[in-house]
Formats: structure tokens, sequence, C-alpha cells
């Protein structure tokens, strides 16, 4: 659905990083008058709740700049270029809670912020965990800790502020959802 549809008349690049670019567009608006918007390109993102057999979710706790802060989040990662979103999660589930999955579930996508971001991140759950031969490694820039709880405490950790982003509480949320119709 295109209701209200911006057209843009002219684009700048402002900023072409490794993880994201920044581009202003001149952009046509439904009544004819123009405006500009300030826009974020990112390759996509998968987030992943794994579950392990005694129904513990796996969540993990690590500093984040923007923030300037540490907070509680599923663990998650950027789509590699040419890379499935189905491949992604399984190498971010090994990298960032040293366990792969043999079950491994699509939610949903979702927008992460779409005032401004093109971001989408596609929800996984990952069940039946095992813990592989080779270990995967953290991304040298990447510290983080893992965290095992249960639905219930995470929804506190959501309450309290320790779990701050949305994406982490959308993915608990459809998670108990999940969770509910097995």
């Amino acid at each position: 659905m295109k209701k209200y549809e911006e057209k843009s008349i002219t684009s700048t690049p402002i900023y072409d990083g490794k993880v994201i670019s920044l581009r202003v567009d001149e952009v046509s608006l439904p009544n004819g008058k123009t405006s500009k918007r300030e826009l974020i390109k990112h390759p996509g993102a998968v987030a992943i709740i794994p579950i392990t057999d005694e129904g513990k979710i796996l969540l993990v706790h690590q500093y984040r700049k923007a923030l300037e802060r540490s907070i509680i989040e599923t663990p998650a990662g950027k789509l590699e270029s040419g890379e499935s979103p189905e491949v992604t999660a399984r190498r971010e589930l090994e990298e960032e809670t040293g366990f792969g999955c043999h079950k491994l579930t699509y939610i949903q996508s979702f927008a992460t912020s779409p005032g401004f971001a093109d971001e989408i991140i596609h929800l996984y759950v990952a069940e039946d965990l095992y813990v592989p031969e080779e270990k995967a490694q953290l991304d040298e820039d990447e510290f983080l800790d893992v965290l095992h709880t249960s639905i219930e405490e995470a929804e506190k950790m959501m309450a309290n502020g320790e779990i701050y982003d949305a994406k982490t509480a959308f993915s608990i949320l459809w998670t108990k959802e999940y969770l509910r119709n097995k």
C-alpha cells in the first residue's frame, strides 16, 4: 500500500559506512509541496530467541555505545552481503551464545525505525540447541555475557528497564505467543 506516497525528486549521499549509509532526499508530498527526508540505509538483521530444553531463553548482556549503557538483548546480528536471514540467524546464534540449533523457526519480520531507516529485522526461535564441535568466535569488537532466563523473568526485565530496546521486547512478546501455541 502506498497511500500518501512521497516520491524522491533528488537524493544526496552523505555518508557510506561499514554498517549504514545516510542520504538526504528531497521528496514531493501528497499535497504538492516538497520536504527533506534524512534516510539511513541498513542491510537488515536477524534476532534469535534460543529456547533450551528446560524452557529457558538465552539473552545477551552487552554495552551499547549509542545508549552509553549496558542492556540485556536477544542475540542478533547484521545480514552479510548475499547471506539469507536463516544463515545469519544460525551464525549469530553460534557466535553470541555458543550454541547451534537443530530447529530454527521463522516468526516474523519487522521494521525497527521506519521514520528514518529501512532496517528490517527477521525474528527466529531456535530450539533443540546443541554445542557445536568447533566453537564460533565473537566479532573482535564484541563483548557480552549469555543469560539463561524464563519468559516471565524477561518480562520483569522489560518492566524495570534492563531490557530497553524494542527489538528484544518485541521478540519476547512474540516468543511468549509462540510458546503458548505449541
